[in-house]
């Protein structure tokens, strides 16, 4: 019968815990009291002031050795035209250089129908960086008549992101400000120091001349390029304290 008393000193236990007080409904969920919080995007516009211009060779032979040849050939030329350009060695190197076989479009029965091997095909393509724009359509005009039958395209870019993108965060910022007056206003409250800000990231778009891997058939009397502009995007999050 000593036992009977368990139950009840358990529940006398458990009661001072039942009856905690629950913290109140109408407690701020964040400890710096009512914010606001906004989000400003904006983009800036710059010159490109690097290009960078590929030309290239596909050369094909019954032999390896005379696909490679040819193609060599053709890039020693096209490297010849440069330089008469007046583009200095360091800013010209070999970005692509390769050699495959090239098979019969219908295996032969007396090899097992095993692939055949008909020739060779050789590719060197050679990348230009110019810091002068109007050198681009010049030099792909010299490329072409050095020999070159590929124009792998021409990117175009800034020596340095960084003050373009300084540009674009403080533009963003600006208009997370103006978002974060706007809404005080319409909502009677005071707009108050900023709590926290965020960088929500952002990106470089740059223009491209020429899609990839198109075969120059014959060269133009002049090739024009428009570069267009770069195009520096920031995105940042802003939170400030309001009071009525």
């Amino acid at each position: 019968m000593r036992y009977s008393a368990i139950p009840a000193l358990l529940a006398a236990m458990t009661l001072p815990v039942l009856a905690q007080p629950m913290p109140p409904a109408d407690q701020p969920p964040h400890p710096f009291g009512p914010a606001i919080t906004v989000q400003g995007t904006a983009e800036v516009r710059s010159d490109p002031e690097v290009a960078i211009v590929r030309l290239g060779v596909v050369a094909q032979a019954p032999t390896a050795q005379a696909a490679q040849q040819r193609a060599s050939g053709v890039a020693s030329a096209i490297l010849a035209a440069v330089r008469e350009l007046g583009v200095s060695e360091a800013q010209v190197q070999t970005s692509d250089l390769s050699l495959s076989p090239l098979y019969a479009n219908n295996p032969s029965p007396e090899a097992g129908n095993e692939p055949r091997i008909t020739g060779y095909q050789a590719t060197n393509t050679v990348s230009v960086r110019l810091e002068v724009m109007d050198q681009v359509g010049q030099m792909i005009d010299a490329g072409l008549k050095a020999g070159a039958n590929r124009v792998d395209g021409v990117d175009f870019g800034l020596k340095d992101e960084g003050p373009a993108r300084a540009r674009a965060l403080q533009q963003a910022v600006l208009q997370a400000r103006r978002k974060a007056e706007a809404i005080a206003g319409s909502l009677n409250v005071h707009l108050g120091e900023v709590l926290g800000a965020e960088e929500g990231g952002g990106e470089t778009v740059t223009p491209r001349f020429a899609p990839r891997g198109v075969v120059a058939m014959s060269a133009p009397a002049s090739t024009p390029v428009s570069a267009g502009q770069i195009t520096t995007s920031a995105t940042v999050t802003v939170r400030y304290r309001i009071s009525p």
